[in-house]
C-alpha cells in the first residue's frame, strides 16, 4: 500500500472512531457509517480524490454538530439587572421588558418539561445605533448562554441560511448550522440581525426560512440542505433586530413580540460616551484615563455634528478617532497627557 493510501486509511479509521464516540441520532450515525464504508471502498479501488474530499468534509461537519450539548440557564433577575445596567444607560422600558422576559423563562422552565419549553421570540425595532444588538449580547451574558449572530444585511440567497446540497463540490452548511457548531451547543441565543435588510430578489425565500426557524412547530426539526438531516433548534432562543418592519413578511412578524427601541437624547448620549464608550476605547488603546482629557465644552459638538442622530454610532466613531490621534501624539511626542478642547478640536475631530 502506498504511503498516501496508508494516510487515508488512518484518517478514515479516525473518522470511524470519532463517529462511534459521538452523540448523535442513531439514524444519522448509520448514515455516517455507510459513508465511511464508501470511503474505504474508494481508497481500495484508487478512486478517492474528489469523493474523499467531499465525503470526509461532510462527516467532519456532522461530527461537530452539537446534537445534544447544552448550557444551563442562569435566570437570576438581580444578576440580570446588574448586567443590563452595566452595558446600557437609560432605556429603562427596554430593560424592564427583558427582565420580564427572563422572569417568564424562569417560570416556564419550572412549570414545563424540557420538551414542552418554548421561549418567546423578541424583535427589537429601532434606528441605527440605538443598542439593539448590544441588548442581545447582554441577554446572552445574563442567561449564561452562547450567542450566535447571523447578519442579514445584504443577504442574497436563502442558501446562506439553509446551506447548499453536498452534491456540489464547494458546498457547506448554512449560517444557522455553522453558528451552533461554533457555539458548541444546541441552545444558544441566535441573533437574527437586521432581518429587514435582505436583498429584494431573495426576500420571499429568506422569509420562508425565517418562518421555519421561528415556528415552534417546525424548528425542532430544521433541515439544512447540506447536512440533509433534521437538527433540533427548539431549545435555542431566537432574537431578531430590524430598523423598521416594512420589509418583513407578516408571517414572520406574527411569530415575534416587538420591542421598540427609543432614540437617545443628547444628554443621554453624552453620559453613554463618557461612562461606557470612552473608558472602553481607552482600555483597548492602552491609554490610561488621565492621559486623555476632553473638555466639557466639546461634548455637545461631538454629540451633534450633523444635526439629529438617534443613535451613538457617529459619536463612537468620532471618539475612536480622538483616541487614536491622542495615542499617536503621546507616543510620537512623548507628552504625558493630551487635552482636547474647542481651541485644538480641528486636530482631533473629523471635518464634515
Amino acid at each position: 500500500m502506498s504511503d498516501y493510501k496508508q494516510i487515508l486509511t488512518t484518517e478514515i479509521q479516525q473518522l470511524r472512531d470519532q463517529a462511534n464516540q459521538a452523540k448523535m441520532p442513531d439514524e444519522m450515525k448509520r448514515k455516517i457509517s455507510k459513508d465511511i464504508v464508501g470511503l474505504e471502498r474508494s481508497v481500495e479501488t484508487g478512486d478517492y480524490d474528489e469523493k474523499y474530499e467531499k465525503v470526509s468534509r461532510y462527516i467532519n461537519y456532522v461530527l461537530q454538530i452539537p446534537w445534544e450539548a447544552e448550557t444551563g440557564d442562569q435566570l437570576d433577575i438581580e444578576k440580570a439587572k446588574e448586567i443590563f445596567n452595566k452595558h446600557h444607560y437609560g432605556m429603562q422600558d427596554v430593560k424592564d421588558r427583558f427582565l420580564e422576559y427572563i422572569s417568564v423563562l424562569k417560570l416556564k422552565a419550572e412549570q414545563f418539561s424540557e420538551s414542552d419549553f418554548r421561549a418567546p421570540v423578541l424583535l427589537l425595532v429601532g434606528l441605527v445605533g440605538t443598542g439593539k444588538t448590544t441588548f442581545a449580547y447582554s441577554l446572552a451574558e445574563a442567561m449564561n448562554r452562547q450567542i450566535v449572530r447571523i447578519p442579514f444585511g445584504g443577504m442574497g440567497s436563502a442558501r446562506e441560511l439553509r446551506g447548499r446540497s453536498r452534491l456540489f463540490l464547494e458546498s457547506e452548511p448554512g449560517r444557522v448550522i455553522k453558528g451552533i457548531i461554533e457555539a458548541k451547543v444546541r441552545n444558544p441565543i441566535i441573533l437574527l440581525d437586521e432581518i429587514d435588510r435582505v436583498s429584494d430578489e431573495a426576500r420571499m425565500d429568506i422569509m420562508g426560512v425565517l418562518v421555519e426557524l421561528l415556528d415552534p412547530a417546525q424548528n425542532h426539526s430544521f433541515t439544512d440542505t447540506y447536512i440533509d438531516y433534521p437538527v433540533n433548534l427548539s431549545h435555542a432562543i431566537f432574537l431578531a433586530t430590524a430598523n423598521n418592519t416594512t420589509n418583513i413578511a407578516t408571517a414572520v412578524l406574527d411569530r415575534m413580540e416587538r420591542i421598540t427601541m427609543p432614540s437617545y437624547t443628547d444628554d443621554e448620549k453624552m453620559v453613554i460616551a463618557k461612562q461606557y464608550i470612552l473608558p472602553k476605547l481607552l482600555e483597548e488603546s492602552g491609554l490610561k484615563p488621565e492621559q486623555l482629557v476632553i473638555g466639557e465644552d466639546l461634548w455637545p459638538v461631538m454629540t451633534r455634528p450633523l444635526g439629529y442622530d438617534a443613535g451613538i454610532r457617529t459619536l463612537q466613531r468620532t471618539l475612536q478617532g480622538v483616541v487614536r490621534k491622542a495615542a499617536r501624539i503621546i507616543v510620537e511626542k512623548g507628552f504625558p497627557q493630551v487635552v482636547v478642547n474647542k481651541d485644538n478640536s480641528k486636530i482631533f475631530l473629523p471635518t464634515y
